[in-house]
């Protein structure tokens, strides 16, 4: 028997499982299908607001520089931006992971939602006193780590919340849903968020990019403000009305989850550190290889082919986590993504030309479309269902804070790589692509060795398992949950 199925054996055997069994939601058929599957969409669909606003800042980064090349390109400013969100957002998946869990998932929702849109609210309008221009760029440095903190918030909580709804579901098709209600989401944006500056730019011109940024900003507020509505109806999920913790014993919960937190983690840091690197630095990239002659537009247009890469890599992926298992598809498409960037870099010296734009746009689409296959798609799932109910969203929080951090420092990582590579523009190229693919192969033997099989049923399986031990420990779970579970 395979050692690591063992560990996902004991999933499937504790005496609390008959309990759970027979509170399956799927067994009240009065429910129809939008009845069950519109929470999760209510708890996942945020992320396509986060998406939106952290990648759309690569292209407001390459409008600033082009509108400001003395003061903003190249300057601190230019690198802050871009990446203080994701110091806002390490801050918010820490503190709303531990709301989630202590306080409420639909409340920390709400207070995320109100977040995103007030901050982003203000990014678009930053503005310096007198119309200074190093006032504006600090203002909206400051905007976007406030912004990052509600960005932080829809993980922790909304995923967390999305995976336990998604039991409510039929079985088989429970992992597609919740990739599509979250991972999915972000592919989506990510394709918004250069299609819509490339729309923008067109509409406005390429005179008037002063109201072109504030408008790519600005839209971005729209969708937090239309998902309030259904956020107001959510309720708790019945996962974590039944196991709500309200005494947290730490050293037993670390105890029993350090090993898996930190193999989630790692792959998460790691996914992190190469794909918002690439996402954010693409435009410039793109616009070095067509040429500083180029329109905006233009860049822009090729950068929006890159994203829509995303979107058939994380919808297949999304059906092979059902078919295959989260842990086998994730070890699977980033081992083949590790394989194509080997290519890449080989192939650099002449795919960095103008006159091969279109091959190279294509090779690095596929490249990135297979790392939604593997942890684009699963790495969330796998955080939101290696773990307990009680502690999910302190679990989930932290593991994605690592994967954030990895983020923060790939945006200061990349410019170094590229920067050691001297003068040689296809070295340039060819250093991220080398660290970024080594990465990739590391991550697939991390997740195929060290990540337990996960099955339909791996939730409720697994808070038998939990409080299992916590009674083996001593520890009285009779005051586990919220004594408010919905009748129904």
């Amino acid at each position: 028997m395979d050692p690591r199925d063992e560990k996902t054996s004991e999933l499937v055997v504790a005496p609390h499982g008959d309990r759970h069994m027979d509170e399956d939601p799927l067994a009240r058929p009065e429910k129809t299908w939008w009845e069950r599957s519109w929470p999760t969409f209510a708890c996942g669909a945020g992320l396509w607001s986060d998406g939106y606003l952290q990648y759309v800042i690569g292209t407001v980064n390459t409008i600033l520089s082009d509108l400001y090349p003395d003061k903003y390109a190249g300057s601190t400013y230019s690198q802050n931006v871009s990446s203080i969100a994701f110091a806002g957002t390490v801050v918010g998946m820490l503190f709303f992971g531990y709301l989630s869990d202590h306080w409420s998932r639909a409340n920390t929702l709400m207070v995320s939602t109100v977040i995103l849109f007030i901050f982003g609210a203000l990014c678009a309008g930053a503005y310096g006193a007198g119309g200074s221009l190093t006032g504006m760029f600090t203002a909206l440095t400051a905007y976007r780590f406030f912004l990052g903190l509600g960005v932080g918030g829809e993980y922790p909580a909304g995923s967390v919340a999305a995976a336990e709804s998604s039991g409510e579901l039929e079985e088989g098709t429970r992992h597609r849903w919740f990739i599509l209600f979250t991972n999915f989401q972000l592919d989506l944006a990510s394709v918004a968020s250069s299609l819509v500056p490339m729309i923008v730019v067109l509409a406005c011109g390429e005179n008037h990019l002063r109201a072109a940024w504030r408008i790519c900003l600005g839209l971005g507020v729209i969708p937090p403000l239309s998902l309030i509505y259904l956020r107001m109806k959510l309720k708790e999920p019945e996962e974590y009305s039944r196991e709500k913790m309200h005494k947290f014993p730490a050293w037993l919960i670390i105890k029993f989850y350090w090993k898996r937190w930190c193999v989630v983690a790692l792959i998460w840091f790691i996914y992190d550190f190469s794909t918002y690197s690439f996402s954010i630095y693409s435009s410039a990239w793109l616009k070095v290889i067509i040429g500083d002659s180029a329109p905006l537009w233009k860049t822009l247009g090729w950068n929006t082919l890159i994203n829509v890469f995303y979107v058939p890599g994380s919808f297949l992926g999304a059906f092979m986590s059902d078919w295959y298992g989260p842990r086998n598809t994730l070890a699977f498409g980033v081992f083949v993504q590790g394989a194509i960037g080997f290519i890449m870099t080989g192939c650099y010296p002449y795919l960095d030309t103008s006159h091969y734009v279109a091959a190279f746009v294509v090779v690095y689409g596929i490249f990135l479309a297979m790392g939604e296959v593997g942890p684009g798609d699963n790495i969330g799932l796998c955080a939101a269902k290696t773990c307990a109910t009680p502690i999910r969203g302190q679990y989930y929080g932290t593991a994605a804070a690592m994967g954030k951090v990895g983020a923060f420092v790939g945006t200061y990582v990349f410019p170094v790589i590229v920067k050691d590579a001297g003068d040689n523009v296809a070295r340039q190229g060819q250093y991220p692509f080398y660290v970024s693919s080594s990465l990739c192969i590391f991550s697939a033997f991390l997740a195929y060795f060290g990540l337990p099989k996960i099955s339909q049923d791996t939730i409720t399986h697994e808070d038998a398992r939990f409080r299992d031990y916590l009674e083996s420990q001593g520890y009285d779970t009779s005051s586990m949950g919220t004594g408010t579970r919905d009748p129904r």
